[in-house]
């Protein structure tokens, strides 16, 4: 019998009691059309950041991505800049929503490989390389913009990938789950996934395999700033400006969510579906606050407290015993039948 997904399960459970205690505390607010597409707009962004640091993780070496939300800001500040400096958003609002999701997504890759070539060719640790690069793209964004933020307006194609929806459903929620099932088969079926698990997993029998580190350090660093990138441009579309310090809570939250998901911070794995979980719990969980009353700081001290919990529920593999006695439990009756 095939083993139980301890994580998946419990990520599953979780999203059906938000959705059930959020109906109940608010006689069905909670769960009507406009306040599951509102939530549904704004998981996109924290959640490409998280696949971001996913990535980061389970390619090992102590691997994490402190750079991805000030990437995603640098990414918006400095394509927006440069586009509306030859472009007007109204008179020709696709070539302008084209040429910004471009630019964005390019100085995301750049920011990215930055990070990857340091990592591999210097053999800095990440967690001090991914550091100070977030500092160095925090003051770049800063000096770019004069600290003020960058007006990108909303043309109907911005607006339309900010805020829109076909079917009822966003448009940024679709996009995410596209590049999430993208990144997933390339992880699961692909020369390079394979190799960057079993990097992660385990760093000396790469090593007799001859697979090429420093190549797959530096192209899983340059994905999570691809995916910083595309961040950055729905941060614009749905905000019609971008500024150096939006999301100051980002990286803890993306963080959590790839704890959550039960990535291994040591690296070697981590599944997609459960990021996309873990990002839309997050998502219910800081609306129902909301709901309640609270204020975001019970929220930042909730995410800090949830981290610490998920952190050691790892550790000690709590969930995974968890599943081994469920899926004990269901061997004899299976046999029985």
């Amino acid at each position: 019998m095939r083993k139980l997904d301890g994580r998946l399960a419990i990520l599953s459970l979780l999203v059906v009691v938000l959705l059930l205690v959020g109906g109940a505390v608010s006689e069905g607010t909670y769960l009507s059309l406009y306040n599951m597409q509102s939530m549904a707009t704004q998981v996109p962004e924290i959640g490409l950041l998280a696949i971001g640091v996913m990535l980061a993780m389970c390619v090992g070496n102590g691997g994490i991505d402190l750079s991805g939300i000030a990437l995603a800001n640098l990414s918006g500040v400095t394509s927006g800049i440069l586009v509306t400096s030859f472009l007007d958003a109204y008179a020709q609002p696709w070539i302008f929503t084209l040429c910004f999701a471009l630019g964005a997504i390019t100085v995301g890759i750049l920011g990215g490989l930055l990070n990857g070539l340091i990592i591999a060719r210097l053999g800095i640790t990440p967690i001090l390389c991914t550091l100070g690069t977030q500092m160095l793209f925090t003051g770049l964004a800063v000096v770019l913009s004069d600290g003020r933020s960058v007006t990108i307006g909303s043309p109907d194609p911005m607006y339309e990938l900010g805020n829109g929806t076909i079917l009822g459903v966003p448009w940024s929620f679709l996009i995410f789950l596209v590049v999430a099932l993208a990144i997933g088969a390339v992880l699961r079926f692909t020369p390079f996934g394979m190799r960057l698990m079993l990097t992660g997993a385990n760093a000396r029998a790469a090593d007799f395999s001859g697979f090429a580190h420093g190549r797959i350090f530096t192209v899983a660093y340059t994905l999570s700033g691809a995916l910083a990138g595309l961040s950055g441009v729905i941060i614009a579309a749905r905000n019609v400006n971008v500024k150096w310090d939006y999301g100051t809570s980002y990286l803890l939250i993306a963080i959590l969510i790839a704890v959550m998901a039960g990535v291994r911070p040591e690296g070697g794995y981590g599944r997609i579906v459960c990021v996309v979980l873990a990002a839309i719990v997050l998502q219910l969980l800081s609306s129902l606050l909301n709901f309640i009353g609270l204020s975001n700081f019970v929220r930042d001290f909730a995410w800090g407290a949830a981290l610490l919990a998920f952190l050691a529920i790892g550790r000690f593999q709590l969930i995974e015993r968890l599943a081994d006695i469920v899926t004990s439990a269901r061997i004899p009756r299976a046999s029985k039948g």
